[in-house]
């Protein structure tokens, strides 16, 4: 069993930055040894992924968002954090982060981030 937490979300103006992170609790479960995503949803569209962190540490971002958008971890915290710079109007969205452990979808409870023009 894993529970994920978001935190950081809010209402940021264009140009802007916010950081949004995800903790995660669990018996035996360590962000170190496992892939960590984030994705948002818009109501009405369908939840999509936004950056990847590897149990290796490599990264991969969706293209919207490459430049502007920076994923880590801390592991002794446990925590995943994303780093969003030079908001967009069109970054406004619910983020979720996620992983999956022994075939298990796990999601936290998500995080409203809204971005104004």
């Amino acid at each position: 069993q894993v529970q994920l937490v978001e935190s950081g979300g809010g209402l940021v103006q264009a140009g802007g930055s916010l950081r949004l992170s995800c903790a995660a609790f669990g018996p035996m479960f360590t962000i170190s040894r496992a892939a960590m995503y984030w994705y948002r949803q818009v109501p009405g569209k369908q939840r999509e992924m936004v950056a990847s962190i590897s149990s290796g540490g490599s990264t991969n971002y969706a293209d919207f968002v490459k430049g502007r958008f920076s994923i880590s971890r801390d592991n002794a915290k446990n925590i995943v954090n994303l780093q969003m710079n030079t908001m967009k109007p069109e970054d406004t969205a619910v983020y979720y982060c996620n992983t999956v452990r022994r075939g298990n979808d796990y999601w936290g409870q998500g995080t409203q981030v809204t971005v104004s023009s």
